[in-house]
C-alpha cells in the first residue's frame, strides 16, 4: 500500500482515489474517496477531526470480532531477522485494527515457522476459521504455498515478499519491489539528459532482478544500455576497469548495492578513475551508504520518508521500540481491506476492485497493484549530499493516464 492530511474531503489532486493518510499527528486517521471510482469512502477515522480514543491492545491469536475476518500469516517462530520482521508486522497489523474506529477486522494470527508446510497449514486454518482474505506471509516459497491453498478456496492473498515470481492473479504482493525503484530513478536520470547509461551490478538474486528491471526500463525510457557489468567479490575491481573503459560513451552509472556492499564497489570505480553521474535503488536508503564518499551527489528512487516517519512514531509509542522497515506494509494492508469492506461489502476482494489502475495512497505514497500479482509504486527521487539525502523529485500523487 507521506500522506499527512486534515481531516476534511479529499483534496481535488487525490480525486478518486482512496487515501490512507495519518491526521492531526497520527492521533487519528481518515480513510477517503471523491469521484466514481472508489465513491462513497469519506468521513471514516478522524473525518471529524475528534481524535478516537487511545488504542487497546489486541490478544495474540485474534482481535476483536469484527465481521471481517483476515488472516494474517507470519514466521513469527522463525529465528534472526525473518523472525524480528514477523513480530514487527505483526505489531503493526494490530496496531491499524486499534487506530481505526469502528474497525470491522478481526485478525486470525498464525504462526508459519518460516516453511511451506507450516504456511500451508496456517492457511487451511485460517480458511476454515472464515478468513475472507490472507495478508502474508513474507517468504518467497511460503507465499507459494499460501497461494497454493488460498486459490482453491477462492480467497485473494495479499503478501510481503519482493519476489516477482510468486506474484500471480489473485496473490498480490504488497512489497518493497526493485523494479519500481529502478524504473524510476532512470526515468528521473533521462529527464536530466541522462542518454546513455552503465550498471555494475552484483552477481546475485537481487541483482537479476534489478538488471532485467534496468534493461526494461532504459528501453521504455529511450536510454541507452553502455555496459551491464556483473561481479561478485573481488571481480568488482575488473568491472570497475570495464566501466572505465567506456569514458564518454556513458554518462551515468547504476550502482545498486548495499552497505555490505558500497565500500568495495566505490573503492574500485575510485581505483579506476571512473567519475558517472551514480544512481541508486533503495538500498542505498541507509546512513553508511549515505556517508560513503563515492555516492555523494548521487540520485536513489525510494518511498517519501514523511509516512513512515509518522507510523514509526506511532509504533514506537504502543510498543516502546522502533519498527522494521516493513511493518508499514502490514499496517496498510490491514486499513485497505477494512476500507474496501465497508465499502463494497462482498465483492471487496473481487480482482478488479484490488487492481484499480487508479492507485492507492498509503503511509509509503501512491502504490497499486498490477493484474499479474504485482505492484508499482510512486517513489521519490532523492539525492546524496554530505551524508543525507533530500528529495530532487517528490514521489508522484496520481499514476499517468495509460500508464
Amino acid at each position: 500500500m507521506s500522506r499527512v492530511q486534515k481531516p476534511g474531503p479529499a483534496p481535488s489532486l487525490l480525486r478518486r482515489h482512496l487515501v490512507i493518510g495519518s491526521v492531526l499527528g497520527g492521533t487519528s486517521l481518515v480513510l477517503s474517496a471523491c469521484g466514481t471510482t472508489m465513491p462513497g469512502l469519506s468521513g471514516f477515522g478522524g473525518s471529524s477531526g475528534q481524535a478516537p480514543a487511545g488504542p487497546t491492545p489486541l490478544p495474540d491469536a485474534q482481535g476483536p470480532k469484527g465481521n471481517l475476518r483476515v488472516g494474517l500469516i507470519l514466521p513469527l517462530s522463525a529465528g534472526g531477522n525473518v523472525g524480528a520482521a514477523a513480530a514487527s508486522l505483526k505489531n503493526a497489523a494490530e496496531l491499524a485494527v486499534s487506530e481505526f474506529n469502528g474497525s470491522e477486522v478481526a485478525l486470525l494470527i498464525k504462526d508459519d515457522r518460516g516453511t511451506p508446510d507450516g504456511a500451508a497449514q496456517a492457511a487451511q486454518e485460517v480458511i476454515a476459521e472464515g478468513a475472507q482474505i490472507i495478508l502474508g506471509p513474507l517468504l518467497a516459497p511460503t507465499v507459494q504455498a499460501v497461494g497454493q491453498v488460498a486459490r482453491q478456496a477462492g480467497k485473494p492473498v495479499i503478501a510481503f515478499s519482493t519476489d516477482a515470481s510468486v506474484a500471480t492473479r489473485g496473490v498480490y504482493l504488497l512489497s518493497f519491489m526493485p523494479e519500481s525503484e529502478v524504473d524510476r530513478v532512470i526515468e528521473f536520470a533521462a529527464s536530466r539528459g541522462k542518454r546513455s547509461v552503465a550498471a555494475m551490478i552484483p552477481d546475485s538474486a537481487y541483482g537479476n532482478v534489478v538488471a532485467s528491471a534496468f534493461q526494461e526500463s532504459a528501453a521504455r525510457r529511450g536510454v541507452r544500455v553502455a555496459l551491464i557489468e556483473r561481479y561478485a567479490g573481488p571481480t568488482v575491481d575488473a568491472g570497475a576497469k570495464r566501466i572505465a573503459q567506456l569514458g564518454a560513451q556513458a554518462d551515468a552509472l547504476l550502482l545498486p548495492v548495499n552497505a555490505e556492499g558500497i565500500g568495495g564497489a566505490t573503492a574500485a570505480l575510485a581505483n579506476n578513475k571512473v567519475k558517472l553521474q551514480m544512481l541508486g535503488t533503495a538500498a542505498w536508503e541507509d546512513p553508511r551508504v549515505l556517508q560513503n564518499p563515492g555516492i555523494q551527489g548521487g540520485w536513489f528512487a525510494a518511498p517519501d520518508k514523511a509516512g513512515y516517519a509518522n507510523f514509526a512514531g506511532r509504533y514506537r509509542a504502543k510498543y516502546g521500540s522502533d519498527p522494521v522497515r516493513v511493518g508499514t506494509l502490514a499496517y496498510d494492508a490491514v486499513f485497505l481491506v477494512n476500507a474496501l469492506y465497508v465499502k463494497y461489502g462482498a465483492q471487496a476482494f473481487s480482482d478488479a476492485i484490488l487492481t484499480n489502475s487508479e492507485g492507492i495512497i498509503g503511509t509509503d505514497g501512491l502504490f497499486r497493484f498490477r493484474p499479474d500479482g504485482t505492484n508499482q509504486r510512486g517513489l521519490a527521487v532523492l539525492q546524496v549530499n554530505n551524508g543525507t539525502a533530500t528529495v530532487v523529485s517528490a514521489a508522484p500523487r496520481a499514476f499517468a493516464p495509460g500508464s
